[in-house]
């Protein structure tokens, strides 16, 4: 009798078990827990592993350049096409730690200016020198002249000038000089007169040591899907150089930082100073870094499309109707007046054209798109690619000889890779989360697991409590067998 008591007492057990593991699954009372206590600690306050690695990144951040030399300058000033070879990269280790660090608005927004250093890694770089010379398009002398094209006297006397100096517009420079600055005998004669025209050029002139102007972010104390959001670059809340509010938004964070617990559905926001407006990128698939799992985001071909695919990019087009094909941003309006135009590497995800009218331009999706490889639980990012292209507006003016019969074309200068991937220590702390949260969720899986067990045990001890009774004797047949 006790054994019987025993037994179906093991089986309530088991089918209460079931329930209660059942119900703790559909009502996710434990992932529910783990996202609340993911929800408080990922915040931007001093003392959090959140803060700390926000104000000091730990992971090595590369920056690598690698310039277009063009082979045929004689033959594109008569107007054929340019044939360019790639060299690089010029490998060098960004620092940008946050400074002048203030919180404010009772600890929900927090001020720091990132100032970025750069510093040359030979080992990393081809030919291991800055020195190597290159040919391109003489950016200073395409400034000046988009700049005074429509002032027919000073447009004689530059062209004058250029004339008497042998400046074209082509140059060779080092990519030192390229990158970081030269004082260019054409922009300091016009110094003179405009003071308010420096006379040094370089694509990152004044950008080493120093920042961009401040940030202020949210928290994530409020609402986590607000934690390192951007809502003031600058002293301002928008940007002034599109012609649409919607594209002069500051949206998203400044992609070094996410809020936790990522879907796939979402779409992830993103500013750019270096583009000088917000993009956005959404969900391409699930990888691994480093033994992490990571959703991988990457901002999609209509980003950049042209108004036929994308009306909202309109707001991009500068002057207001001048728009160009997919795949480029004309960010003349934020760089000081000088023809430039950003677009991916080699083109990519740009319309053919732009390719075909330059030799040269291979692009692929492996080497030329961005990516952003974020861990979903904590916003972590562990591996990111921003692969930015720098191009330059080539036309024939009549005023000025330099450009001769040279064909309207976006002329490639360099591009940029900056590149990101976690390091070993905070890979084994992520894991170590990762795993943590695992055994959190599976908890009512256990629970499960366990009543199944006692369920088995349930079924064996009852199949055994039901084997006829008696000895051997009392088992035998009741008449005997003749013999």
């Amino acid at each position: 009798m006790k054994s019987s008591c025993c037994i179906y007492s093991t089986g309530v057990l088991s089918l209460v078990v079931l329930i209660v593991s059942i119900a703790l699954v559909l009502s996710q009372v434990f992932q529910n827990a783990l996202n609340a206590r993911i929800k408080k600690e990922i915040i931007l306050k001093n003392g959090t592993d959140a803060f700390e690695a926000w104000e000091n990144p730990p992971p090595p951040v590369y920056m690598q350049f690698y310039f277009f030399d063009l082979r045929n300058p004689s033959e594109v000033l008569l107007g054929e096409t340019p044939f360019v070879e790639e060299k690089g990269p010029y490998t060098y280790r960004e620092f940008r730690p946050k400074e002048n660090v203030r919180f404010s608005d009772n600890d929900t927004k927090v001020s720091a200016t990132m100032p970025k250093t750069y510093v040359f890694v030979p080992e990393m770089s081809v030919g291991r020198r800055e020195d190597d010379p290159i040919r391109t398009v003489n950016v200073p002398a395409i400034t000046m002249i988009e700049k005074f094209k429509t002032h027919p006297l000073i447009s004689n006397l530059i062209s004058s000038y250029m004339k008497s100096q042998n400046i074209g517009l082509f140059v060779t420079r080092t990519v030192h000089e390229l990158l970081w600055g030269y004082k260019d005998p054409l922009l300091a004669v016009v110094h003179k007169v405009r003071p308010d025209i420096d006379e040094y050029f370089g694509l990152f002139y004044k950008m080493n040591t120093t920042d961009d102007g401040e940030y202020v972010v949210l928290t994530g104390e409020q609402d986590y899907k607000d934690f390192a959001r951007i809502v003031e670059w600058r002293g301002e809340s928008s940007l002034d150089w599109w012609t649409s509010e919607t594209c002069n938004m500051i949206n998203g964070t400044d992609a070094a930082s996410f809020h936790p617990l990522i879907t796939k559905n979402e779409t992830i926001y993103i500013f750019s100073s270096d583009l000088c407006r917000s993009l956005y990128a959404t969900f391409e698939k699930e990888v691994h870094v480093k033994g992490i799992p990571a959703y991988r985001f990457v901002p999609p071909k209509e980003v950049f499309a042209n108004i036929t695919v994308n009306p909202a990019n309109a707001g991009f087009c500068v002057p207001a109707g001048n728009c160009l094909g997919s795949g480029l941003l004309n960010v003349s309006v934020c760089k000081q007046g000088a023809p430039i135009i950003m677009s991916s590497p080699h083109f990519y995800q740009a319309d053919q054209k732009y390719i075909d009218d330059v030799a040269g331009m291979n692009p692929n999706k492996e080497d030329h798109q961005t990516i952003m490889d974020i861990n979903p639980l904590t916003g972590i990012l562990v591996r990111g690619a921003k692969r930015v292209q720098v191009n330059a507006f080539l036309e024939k003016i009549e005023a000025f000889s330099q450009t001769g019969n040279v064909s309207t074309l976006v002329f490639p200068v360099m591009y940029l890779n900056e590149s990101v991937e976690i390091d070993a220590e905070s890979a084994d702390k992520v894991k170590s989360v990762v795993y943590q949260a695992n055994v959190v969720i599976n908890i009512p899986f256990i629970i499960m697991a366990f009543g199944i067990l006692l369920g088995v045990i349930f079924i064996v001890f009852l199949c055994k409590n039901r084997e006829p009774e008696g000895t051997k004797e009392e088992q035998g047949p009741l008449l005997p067998a003749s013999s």
